[in-house]
């Protein structure tokens, strides 16, 4: 994947960057049986009381439908195009069955148009091909990882990033998340080879606040800068200290490296690494 630059016409023009599209569809249109409408409620609740901050405006999106459970087993499928998608920072694949049935599925990368993938306990070792766990080589890089038989997909789906199989023990397999986390996950949990496509988006600059705000993004605020009725942190003459113990959230808990990850968590036992331990 590249990365597109543009000439400083304007001062947000100077450092702004896109992602340069290879190998994506520029012009096609979701598949409309795939897409679902996607509400927005602008971070309110049922009662219309701002629970998530910042939340808000945005272009409108349709959801596009992804088979994060590959379900479909032992039928080949092949690429038609590659798209982007609005709601994830990953392109994702547009896969026809012989039957004619569509499917998404995240893209890795070097999946193609024309390529076939397939979800089997015998498929091949090659991006885009799901197959349980167990059946995977040690060492090989892997990502859309379940966490429960079945339950689909839930883990390692951003772009660029991957997850690679360190061991096997029993009916459990060691697996290394990108966080740096080493955790067991089930050998009859399903997992799809190859590294998450999109590589670059990492290296995307924003450029302007506008673009933002086309994302769903509203402003946000540094509690030093308010006044001591809306954040701990307001108020004073000047640059003030925040006049605490430590940085806390605008509702008074400890914030900014303060654990919250409960100590008694019935995953703890899978954990067999954590991400912040040296």
């Amino acid at each position: 994947m590249s990365v597109k630059l543009f000439k400083p016409t304007t001062p947000s023009r100077r450092h702004m960057s896109v992602s340069g599209f290879d190998g994506v569809d520029k012009h096609a249109r979701p598949e409309k049986r795939l897409t679902e409408v996607l509400k927005k409620h602008s971070g309110r609740n049922s009662y219309g009381r701002i629970t998530v901050r910042h939340h808000g405006g945005g272009n409108r999106q349709k959801y596009r439908i992804i088979d994060f459970k590959r379900n479909k087993l032992d039928v080949e499928g092949t690429v038609l195009r590659l798209e982007y998608d609005p709601n994830r920072s990953a392109f994702i694949a547009l896969i026809e069955y012989p039957d004619g049935e569509k499917r998404y599925i995240l893209a890795p990368v070097g999946l193609k148009a024309g390529d076939k993938v397939i979800s089997s306990e015998t498929a091949d070792i090659k991006p885009g091909n799901c197959l349980p766990i167990e059946k995977i080589p040690v060492g090989t890089v892997i990502h859309a990882i379940e966490l429960y038989p079945g339950n689909g997909a839930q883990l390692v789906r951003s772009a660029g990033v991957a997850a690679q199989l360190m061991a096997k023990e029993g009916k459990l397999a060691q697996v290394r998340l990108p966080s740096g986390e080493t955790r067991y996950i089930r050998m009859n949990c399903k997992a799809t080879i190859g590294q998450v496509g999109n590589i670059d988006h990492e290296n995307i600059k924003i450029g302007k606040a506008g673009r933002k705000r086309h994302m769903g993004w509203r402003p946000t605020v540094r509690g030093s800068v308010m006044n001591p009725v809306d954040h701990p942190h307001g108020g004073g003459e000047g640059k003030s200290p925040i006049g605490r113990p430590g940085p806390v959230t605008p509702w008074g808990k400890p914030t900014l490296g303060y654990k919250t990850r409960k100590t008694k968590n019935v995953t703890e036992q899978f954990i067999v690494k954590h991400r912040n331990k040296k």
